[in-house]
């Protein structure tokens, strides 16, 4: 079957070419895809940043499509249903398996392309706000907000109740955050009025610690991500400027107390009564997945990246 392979040239990290068609395990459904987004963990991993040493290993996490084969185990969806899966790789193809609790189904009012911009973006923004416990009526600063997280994130926090101050790169990035809920919006963390109950971040480097610096006392900032690739930097004695007693918890998306499947079939209800936008800010055939990759790499895609197979 035709795949996305990564490739070793910088300039080139994939190229379109041929894989051995998917052996499911016993709890997998393989599905035809029809969409697929691109995330920029997945640039992360082919640039080298990120582990991806298993054998064999190539990219694709969120995609859409139909099951073609249903899991040997009885669990799962039939065969001809419409699904949105998250799949730990490999879904940059035109089959991939799938484990049947990394699956939901798609109602008729959802297309694969909107499905396809839902499962890691979407599930890390449910998870986020789990970990960040109840924000009805509180204070929340979200960094790198004009990526796919961000704008989960601020729609769902908004809806309820949390007064959302969004930090993105340039202000035009800013007025869909502002449609979808944002109460404020500013191009630098020194700029957010402050003090937040909540942080979440994601841009690392100095970002965080001028963020920690906008908390509460006893708030609490979640680090979700690293995406200036610039570690970060920490006095301890900062803590006593304004944020005494805050906290701060490392957030990885992978580890839940609910499957993917569940988290997925949430955002597909939400997406589907109209109380959820997924923000895609770019439809391509699959043969321009590494023009794709560009934009992410020089931060020209906004939202979610949605490649179609043709």
């Amino acid at each position: 079957m035709k795949a996305v392979l990564p490739a070793a040239d910088a300039d080139t990290p994939v190229l379109l070419g041929e894989a051995p068609e998917p052996a499911p395990a016993h709890n997998e459904l393989v599905m035809s895809a029809e969409a697929y987004s691109v995330n920029r963990g997945e640039t992360f991993q082919l640039d080298g940043q990120l582990d991806r040493t298993w054998q064999g290993w190539r990219p694709g996490k969120d995609v859409a499509g139909v099951v073609v084969r249903p899991a040997a185990d009885g669990s799962g969806p039939a065969a001809g249903t419409r699904v949105v899966a998250h799949p730990p790789a490999y879904g940059w193809a035109e089959r991939v398996a799938v484990p049947t609790s990394s699956v939901a189904e798609l109602p008729d009012g959802v297309d694969a392309v909107t499905a396809a911009a839902l499962p890691l973006a979407g599930i890390t923004a449910l998870r986020l706000l789990r970990a960040a416990g109840p924000v009805a009526g509180r204070r929340i600063l979200i960094t790198g907000a004009s990526g796919g997280v961000g704008h989960y994130v601020t729609e769902l926090a908004a809806a309820s109740g949390a007064a959302v101050t969004a930090v993105v790169a340039y202000a035009e990035r800013g007025a869909r955050l502002a449609e979808l809920g944002a109460d404020t919006l500013v191009t630098s963390v020194a700029d957010a009025p402050g003090p937040y109950d909540i942080v979440l971040e994601s841009v690392g480097g100095d970002s965080l610690p001028a963020a920690l610096g906008r908390l509460a006392p006893g708030g609490l900032l979640v680090w979700f991500g690293q995406a200036s690739r610039t570690p970060v930097t920490l006095d301890f004695f900062d803590f006593f400027k304004g944020p005494n007693q805050a906290r701060i918890a490392h957030f990885d998306y992978t580890t839940s107390e609910t499957t993917y499947g569940r988290d997925l079939a949430a955002l597909v209800r939400l997406v589907e009564t109209g109380r959820l936008h997924p923000e895609i800010g770019s439809v391509r055939d699959w043969s321009r997945t590494a023009e794709v990759i560009a934009d992410l790499r020089a931060r020209k895609v906004r939202g979610n990246a949605v490649l179609t197979l043709s």
